[in-house]
């Protein structure tokens, strides 16, 4: 098979692994998105399948042309565009039942200060950027003070807010690639002692339902190699607060072997992204 990566980091753990267990057997090639150009690639042959490891508007689009020529796009460029908008990734998870926090949105966060009083957010609120990306705003604001001082620094940043959740302090960080399940703990940047140490959690360890809630959030968002962040908010009610196509699996035994399964499965684990309605799902 001829396998794609738009990605511009070839070497990361995850995409080393994997191009190490495809071989001599199959032909991999690196498209840096920042770099490839779309009529450049219309040229070649297309791959039988690329794998979407970025998320920047000039490898969403790459990504698309290449749908456009027949390619195949794990995840699709549509699915990915989607997990970086917040807003419409909390209504989707929303209308399809999805145990996702409720979310607001707002067009910036000076409107937001603007208009709040020192007890209009009902704090304790975590404030998000809207557009997921690398380095983007999560907060926990406590006061219209420290809302004020986050509206200073970053004034035109459209965000969304969402209700804090008493918790442990640990996230569950939960990875699927295509049918395969992973997961860790990781103390949550937004606890009092800050981002702390990622902690191995075998599947099985996952309160009952979490890995098929997992699957589930795969089939709502139409993801093959996806993230989800959940926190459980007593004896095992899980809350989604994030969701993201195709992370960083670091340190995840078997994680590479699902890729390479993935890559060279004779055809998708996934229906391509619509927006007609979900069935519900409970927890």
């Amino acid at each position: 098979m001829r396998i794609g990566l738009i990605t511009s980091d070839p070497g990361h753990p995850l995409l080393a692994a994997t191009i190490a267990l495809l071989g001599d057997e199959h032909t991999v090639r690196t498209l840096d998105p920042e770099r490839a150009a779309e009529s450049a690639e219309a040229a070649e042959p297309p791959a039988d399948v690329y794998l979407l490891k970025a998320r920047t508007p000039r490898a969403i689009s790459l990504a698309r042309a290449l749908e456009g020529r027949g390619a195949r796009v794990l995840n699709s460029a549509a699915a990915t565009e989607l997990c970086q908008d917040r807003t419409a990734m909390a209504e989707r998870a929303l209308r399809a039942g999805l145990p996702f926090a409720a979310t607001r949105t707002h067009p910036s966060l000076t409107q937001l200060a603007d208009e709040s009083t020192p007890f209009g957010l009902h704090a304790p609120v975590v404030v998000k950027s809207r557009h997921s990306r690398k380095h983007d705003l999560v907060a926990r604001v406590d006061s219209a003070a420290r809302l004020r001082e986050l509206a200073a620094a970053h004034p035109e940043e459209p965000v969304v807010v969402q209700d804090f959740a008493p918790n442990s302090g640990w996230d569950h960080k939960l990875w699927a690639i295509g049918d395969r399940v992973f997961a860790a703990l990781r103390r949550s940047e937004l606890s009092p002692e800050g981002r702390g140490p990622t902690l191995p959690l075998a599947p099985d360890r996952l309160p009952p339902g979490w890995s098929a809630l997992v699957r589930r959030v795969g089939e709502v968002f139409a993801l093959d190699v996806y993230g989800v962040d959940v926190i459980d908010t007593g004896d095992g009610a899980p809350l989604i607060v994030d969701v993201n196509a195709f992370p960083g699996v670091r340190d995840q035994p078997g994680a590479p072997e699902a890729l390479a399964a993935l890559a060279t499965a004779p055809s998708p684990y996934l229906s391509p992204l619509t927006d007609g309605p979900a069935a519900p799902c409970a927890y």
